[in-house]
């Protein structure tokens, strides 16, 4: 049976005030309608995934719309998966709902311009635009728009640093006539031209509704992406048609290993891959180790394991859109 999967953000200031409330609304109505993912609520706004039974979605995504007057009209993108893309919801209060670390880039103030899905080939295949990838490093391995700029971040957070050291001498250089951002789900990329035009940087677009909705509108044979979409659910990744694809993640270090990182010697399901080898010592090794014994275990009952929660560590850089 299918589930509803929904990714949103709005940037839209809330009153620090009501959002104890409103966390509390969220939890109650999601637990009432069986969804299950991240809602994240601060001053400047919302982001999140969930999935669950349609109406249940749908439900907690009017809640969402009616509980402000600038949240109506939340940037969402739909799409169904085979099973939950989560193990739990969570609803949390935070500084951010992206970090970016950096309190004048507000996307309230000013952002770049926004660009359909059907107008992001033309203006990437311009030779006077630098395409940039706001996502992190290890993001970017496992999928990319053809010829685009990787910063090779960690986090999010690095990526202020990253546009004084290096993007800010390459646009001096080389005189673009636009900067195209883009990101997962539309969020990072709207915060980081937000920071971009508040730190002088002209010609800044970026792409409506991220990575999802571009797979979602253009056809496989006229795309420009290469590779597969890392999310950050059980899902892992996704490939053109939206679907789960051949990415997993190991469940040491929470990075995602294509199939040809999983026939590495390093690789050991459960325990360790190249990321992570060495890193961890022998008690560690044989906790990893005993996990997957019982995750094996449940999956030969046809049971569901707590091992496979990835809820307990968080992705490295962890970026949400």
């Amino acid at each position: 049976m299918s589930v509803r999967v929904a990714a949103f953000y709005r940037f839209a200031p809330l009153a620090a005030a009501a959002l104890p409330t409103l966390r509390r609304r969220l939890l109650a109505c999601g637990q009432a309608g069986a969804v299950k993912g991240t809602v994240l609520l601060a001053g400047e706004g919302v982001n999140g995934t969930i999935s669950g039974p349609e109406n249940g979605v749908e439900d907690l995504l009017t809640l969402l719309e009616g509980a402000d007057p600038g949240l109506a009209g939340l940037e969402v993108k739909r799409h169904t998966a085979p099973d939950q893309a989560f193990h739990r919801l969570k609803v949390r209060l935070k500084r951010e709902i992206v970090s970016l670390g950096c309190p004048d880039s507000d996307p309230s103030v000013a952002v770049g311009a926004y660009v359909e899905p059907q107008a992001w080939n033309a203006l990437i295949s311009d030779p006077d635009t630098l395409v940039i990838d706001t996502r992190n490093s290890y993001e970017v391995a496992v999928g990319s728009f053809e010829g685009a700029i990787d910063p090779d971040t960690a986090s999010f957070r690095d990526f202020p640093a990253w546009v004084e050291a290096v993007l800010r001498p390459l646009v001096a250089e080389r005189q673009p006539k636009a900067l195209a951002l883009f990101c997962t789900g539309g969020i990072r990329c709207e915060k980081a031209t937000a920071h971009l035009i508040q730190h002088g940087f002209d010609g800044v677009h970026h792409l409506r509704g991220g990575i999802l909705h571009y797979l979602e509108a253009i056809a496989p044979e006229q795309s420009r992406w290469r590779g597969e979409c890392f999310v950050f659910d059980q899902r892992v990744a996704l490939n053109h048609q939206l679907e789960p694809g051949e990415h997993s993640l190991c469940h040491a270090c929470r990075m995602p290993l294509s199939p040809a990182d999983r026939q590495r010697p390093d690789y050991r399901e459960g325990v360790s891959c190249h990321h992570c080898a060495g890193r961890h010592g022998p008690t560690d090794r044989a906790r990893f180790a005993e996990r997957e014994r019982q995750v094996a275990l449940a999956r030969q009952r046809g049971e569901a394991h707590i091992g496979r929660v990835f809820d307990g560590v968080p992705f490295p850089g962890r970026g949400d859109g």
